[in-house]
């Protein structure tokens, strides 16, 4: 039961990161046309019905995740097996942390969590010797989780290519999109000059 709950909710993430994601390499064209997909996908999960599931698939994640990994970090002994549970538990810390900031943003800082809520720290010294490895790991952790879950579930070649390499083959693209992600969300490495509504955030 726990495994189909976590399977289940899991799927419901994936859907909302893959757009999250989307969203992050419209940065490579600029903040606002950033802003702009971003406000036209909030059309679809900005509401009180979908949020409120996202949310309570985020909690059945986190705490299926950690009963799971509590039962499979000591059998595990492939290196997909070891990436599956040790993402796992990465991806369930990050969406405390990354949650509880979105929720003080909205509610009690009163900011827009847009482009620039998200970057303010990334593009910010010394916050970026924080948050660069915090995105970079979760974006990582998430391809990973889906390399191992694919690694274990994949049973056919697909054009010749076994599921072990197809696996490799989805880490590989997590790690390019990671570094292409990075070159739009810091204004192509020159950094992002931060509105002074969000200075809050970064102690000016």
């Amino acid at each position: 039961m726990t495994k189909k709950l976590h399977y289940v909710s899991g799927f419901i993430i994936t859907v909302f990161i893959g757009l999250h994601l989307f969203n992050h390499t419209w940065s490579i064209l600029g903040a606002e046309k950033h802003i702009e997909m971003m406000n036209t996908l909030r059309l679809f999960y900005r509401n009180l019905f979908i949020e409120s599931i996202l949310l309570l698939a985020v909690f059945v994640q986190i705490f299926s995740g950690l009963k799971l990994f509590k039962i499979n970090r000591k059998i595990a002994t492939s290196n997909f097996e070891k990436i599956q549970i040790w993402s796992g538990l990465y991806l369930a810390i990050f969406f405390i942390i990354h949650l509880s900031a979105i929720f003080i943003g909205r509610l009690i800082l009163n900011l827009d969590t847009n482009f620039y809520y998200g970057v303010a720290g990334l593009n910010t010294f010394p916050y970026n010797l924080f948050f660069i490895p915090y995105y970079a790991l979760a974006i990582l952790s998430f391809f990973g989780h889906i390399a191992s879950v694919h690694n274990k579930k994949m049973k056919q070649s697909v054009f010749g290519i076994s599921p072990h390499k197809q696996s490799i083959a989805i880490l590989t693209f997590g790690i390019i999109l990671t570094v292409i992600l990075f070159y739009g969300l810091t204004n192509y490495f020159n950094g992002v000059t931060i509105p002074k509504e969000y200075n809050v955030l970064i102690g000016k």
